[in-house]
């Protein structure tokens, strides 16, 4: 019996982190630990730039905490710190609406994304891809299909786990990132035929495909390229329902 047992007519499988917001997926680590921000920011940046495996930087991180994170914890900081970028949950529901399967699939923590939806900040979504470090273990009757990020290419893995259960030709698939870290998912799209959008590009995808010879298809937002500083304040101004545009071209494709 398939797991998506909804028929639809799309899919998007798009990173979080400083792709649909602007915060980092450690935020709410650095919110309850504030002398461990500057760590775990220069995590962020190594994984992410393909310097550290994804499995190195949560061990790091694990040896850091002093205790387990709690659903206390990630409540406190989204009350105090969850941002999105202008109209992400718009979008989110726009594709519920016309069958379109939004799939959040990144190395943010499922315990982020469980409490999130559980509080209404984000819409329910039918496929979360995350990372387990941080997941809690409250019953949910959402039907959700929850799959792991547990390094950097099982977000590929995933999509296209998503992809079989939905029956769908990979071009109906849109793939959104951001960073370097989102490069091996753009690799596997590109051979696949996928449309790629890289919202708020930083120069280390830029580089990844460059060095791969792939061509991103929409630059969405802010794109950044060496040495550049982040526009926060553009970043904050761009309006995500624009890439209904982009989506409707794919469904009509």
């Amino acid at each position: 019996m398939p797991v998506i047992k909804r028929q639809y007519r799309a899919i998007v499988s798009s990173d979080w982190s400083e792709c649909l917001s602007p915060n980092g997926p450690f935020d709410p680590i650095s919110f309850n630990y504030p002398d461990l921000t500057d760590d775990l920011s220069q995590i962020f940046r190594q994984y992410t730039g393909n310097v550290m495996s994804l499995t190195e930087a949560c061990s790091r991180i694990g040896r850091m905490l002093p205790e387990s994170f709690t659903v206390e914890q990630m409540d406190a900081y989204l009350a105090a710190g969850f941002r999105a970028y202008t109209n992400v949950p718009a979008l989110m529901r726009w594709c519920a609406d016309r069958d379109v399967l939004f799939m959040l699939n990144t190395t943010g923590f499922h315990g982020y994304f469980q409490r999130a939806i559980a509080a209404g900040l984000l819409p329910e979504v039918p496929v979360v891809s995350a990372n387990p470090m941080i997941r809690y273990t409250d019953k949910d009757d959402s039907g959700r299909y929850e799959l792991n990020v547990r390094e950097i290419n099982d977000k590929a893995a995933n999509t296209a786990t998503v992809l079989r259960e939905t029956g769908l030709s990979p071009n109906r698939l849109v793939i959104m990132g951001d960073s370097g870290g989102d490069g091996p998912h753009f690799r596997w799209g590109a051979e696949v035929g996928a449309f790629l959008v890289g919202n708020m590009t930083k120069a280390s995808l830029h580089q990844f495909c460059g060095d791969a010879g792939i061509s991103i298809h929409k630059l969405f937002g802010a794109s950044y390229r060496p040495g550049e500083t982040r526009d926060l304040e553009r970043e904050l101004q761009t309006d995500f329902l624009e890439l209904t545009e982009v989506i409707d071209g794919v469904l009509r494709a």
